[in-house]
């Protein structure tokens, strides 16, 4: 017998994630009774009404989380504390308030003065995605066995909290409670910082003389192509993410930095012992992907 999670669930932002939740939702009817689906733009409304994801679909914002047991924010997370603070006064009391957003720290500053006493909010990052977006780019597997990682301030109620743990076991995926630095810094490096490598890669390629550009992208190699693809992800989504942790980011570039200096100094002193160790450290970083699943 399935259990019921939420009376009405609130999706603002039918994009990968939404309408990845809203697919996994329709695909085990039961865990929510109802379905409200937001957007300001009248073309993405028009594609969830197509794809049947929402029993209503609504741009009102007000209207759509007057009766919301829970609202999941999906929106870039630029957009996450004014969309919060816009919807903030018509939420009814004892609502849970939860977004998808890949960086805490600025979002929870940003948001924390607009919050009220009987909303709690419990921020939750799905770590999950393709290069993809819109309501079409969804599918109800993407959360299965992914990591999802929540981050509630110290205050909320222990209930409220294994509410939204229990909804995202329910989307397939494991579940981490964490310290919201402790959450930038992480994704700074196994998220954040590869994605700014993959768009720089690919602007390296883009400034090549026009004859050498043209053979990089005939003859791209599977290494180049990975890069490729997780370059081709939202432009808005990447910029908003990449200035909201700016601190763990450029932290991590640092490090990173450092350690490519290190690795191009091995190469011209030919020193194969540090070469061959920085080889075998990425191989065993991989294998451990695999035994965790993640890979």
């Amino acid at each position: 017998m399935t259990h019921r999670l939420f009376g009405t669930l609130c999706v603002i932002g039918p994009g990968l994630i939404g309408s990845s939740v809203l697919r996994r939702l329709r695909a085990q009817p039961g865990l929510v009774e109802r379905l409200v689906v937001s957007d300001r733009d009248p073309a993405v409304l028009e594609r969830v009404r197509c794809l049947d994801l929402g029993d209503i679909v609504t741009d009102d914002l007000v209207a759509a989380v007057g009766e919301a047991d829970c609202v999941m924010l999906c929106v870039p997370v630029g957009a996450i504390a004014p969309v919060a603070e816009a919807i903030m006064p018509h939420m009814k009391p004892g609502a849970i308030l939860t977004d998808v957003g890949s960086t805490r720290r600025s979002v929870v500053d940003a948001l924390t003065p607009h919050l009220r006493n009987d909303i709690s909010y419990i921020p939750a990052h799905p770590m999950a995605g393709t290069e993809h977006s819109g309501p079409d780019a969804g599918f109800a597997t993407l959360f299965e066995d992914r990591w999802c990682l929540l981050t509630p301030e110290p205050g909320i109620q222990q209930d409220q909290i294994e509410r939204v743990s229990a909804f995202w076991r329910a989307m397939g995926a494991r579940i981490r409670v964490m310290d919201v630095d402790h959450h930038d810094t992480i994704c700074a490096m196994v998220s954040h910082l590869p994605h700014l490598i993959a768009f720089t890669i690919c602007g390296t390629a883009d400034t090549l003389a026009e004859d050498m550009r043209s053979e990089v992208l005939d003859f791209a190699a599977s290494g180049f192509r990975d890069f490729t693809r997780i370059a081709a992800s939202d432009p808005t989504m990447w910029r908003d993410i990449f200035l909201n942790n700016s601190d763990a980011l450029l932290s991590v570039l640092d490090r990173f930095s450092q350690d490519a200096a290190a690795m191009a100094q091995a190469i011209r002193d030919g020193d194969e012992h540090t070469i061959v160790e920085t080889i075998s450290r990425g191989r065993r970083i991989r294998r451990s992907l695999l035994e965790n699943r993640q890979a």
